[in-house]
């Protein structure tokens, strides 16, 4: 398999886990499946995850230093923010307009409700437990949370990337502030570890086949009955619409309108990328995979790449907000609750300031959904009609993400010139 391209690799990962984890089903090997097929899985998203925070911090001060003029930091910062708001906006709208046109919840009989209800209200109510904790906290403790009282406290936690992103930025503003001659010592430092962690990017991914086929398994040997994915098939598909979307409408659309570039380029480049996400059902443990992938092959600037992707991965989650729109509206037409325009409008608000808000790890969509749902005056209860099939539908949106935010990284690059031909480096080229 030398020399099978990366994304094909993955893919032959993840076919073999699924014809395993079938396998495992049909002979009762669950059990085994979980002791010894699914700790390699979890070794590997592992590794990743112990990259992210190293790779933010040090891609994040190299990209700004870089900068050398603090307006350029804040024009790359207002186009950055500014595209994501937007790509965030438009997928809760085209979430809205799917639940609404299709209406999934109101083919849900009360049999099965109930069972849904009394199958997963556990799980529910822990999801439930931690949002209203953070609503109670106050409308500006996201502001707070903003800033790290201890950075060595923050980077020990993948949950805290933005309070890393802003300690990242202002050091890097410093390091601009500086005489260049103090600031060239710490540069070349950063730019020194840079490589070294780029290569240990490099030798995870050696393992990526595996550790998708591991995780794989273990998603089929835990899949919920067949009765229950009948009931949510048109909900899951609905949300799949919209994912669609966004994933081979708006984004490619976005590319060639705006850099030249084609569909067919923009999805060879980041497939590896949106196939590491799919299986990890993390932004931030897909992070190092669509940082190489957006630099070498997609040729955005490191410069941008190193500034826009970590924003990206913590604060857009485009997927996220269109599966919390759509959610949100089918718990509510399960429970023959009608929502008026001002609701809706409140799902759209809520979706994309809740969004921001999620960490970049698994199912986190989850907890912000309790805060949507609270809002319009759902019960919360609800969360557990979708439980069934949110791991799935959670690594479909991850890969909406993580598309969404290589896409905003091209637009960035194209606007401020930063833009050029990939690299002739191949990303499975691990002879140097």
């Amino acid at each position: 398999m030398k020399n099978i391209a990366l994304h094909w690799k993955i893919l032959i990962g993840m076919a073999l886990g699924v014809l395993f984890g079938w396998i495992a089903s049909t002979f009762g090997w669950q059990e085994f499946v979980s002791d010894f097929i699914k700790p390699f899985g979890t070794i590997f998203i592992n590794l990743l995850k112990l990259i992210a925070v190293p790779l933010i911090i040090v891609s994040l001060i190299k990209g700004v230093s870089d900068l050398k003029d603090i307006s350029k930091l804040s024009k790359m910062g207002g186009q950055t923010i500014g595209i994501y708001l937007f790509t965030t906006l438009f997928a809760v709208i085209i979430g809205l307009l799917a639940v609404n046109i299709i209406g999934p919840g109101k083919s849900i009989s009360d049999e099965t409700r109930k069972g849904l209800l009394s199958e997963f209200e556990s799980k529910a109510q822990g999801k439930i437990d931690i949002a209203l904790q953070q609503k109670d906290e106050g409308p500006l403790q996201a502001l707070i949370d903003l800033v790290p009282s201890n950075i060595f406290s923050a980077v020990t936690d993948n949950g805290n990337m933005l309070q890393v992103i802003f300690f990242v930025i202002f050091f890097g503003i410093g390091l601009i502030l500086i005489a260049p001659e103090k600031a060239e010592p710490v540069k070349k430092f950063f730019d020194g570890l840079n490589e070294v962690i780029l290569k240990m990017i490099d030798l995870v991914m050696l393992a990526a086949p595996i550790g998708v086929f591991a995780l794989m398994a273990d998603l089929i040997v835990q899949a919920p009955s067949s009765e229950l994915i009948s009931a949510l098939l048109k909900y899951s598909m609905t949300v799949l619409l919209g994912l669609s979307i966004m994933i081979f409408g708006l984004y490619p659309l976005m590319i060639k309108l705006f850099t030249g570039k084609s569909y067919r380029f923009f999805f060879n480049g980041i497939a590896p990328a949106q196939l590491l996400a799919f299986s990890t059902s993390s932004s931030a443990a897909t992070l190092p995979v669509t940082m190489e992938r957006v630099t070498e092959h997609l040729g955005v600037d490191e410069e941008v790449s190193s500034f826009v992707l970590p924003i990206g991965a913590t604060v857009n989650m485009d997927g996220t907000s269109l599966y919390q729109a759509v959610a949100a509206v089918f718990i509510a037409q399960a429970f023959d609750i009608d929502l008026t325009l001002m609701d809706q409008l409140t799902i759209v608000a809520t979706a994309t300031l809740a969004s921001i808000g999620s960490a970049a790890v698994p199912s986190a969509g989850m907890v912000m959904l309790v805060i949507v749902l609270s809002a319009i005056g759902v019960p919360e209860a609800g969360l557990s009609l979708i439980f069934a099939v949110d791991r799935p539908l959670d690594m479909c949106r991850t890969t909406v993400n993580v598309t969404g935010d290589a896409t905003v990284s091209m637009l960035v690059a194209a606007n401020v010139g930063k833009l050029h031909n990939p690299k002739e480096k191949k990303w499975d080229d691990f002879k140097k």
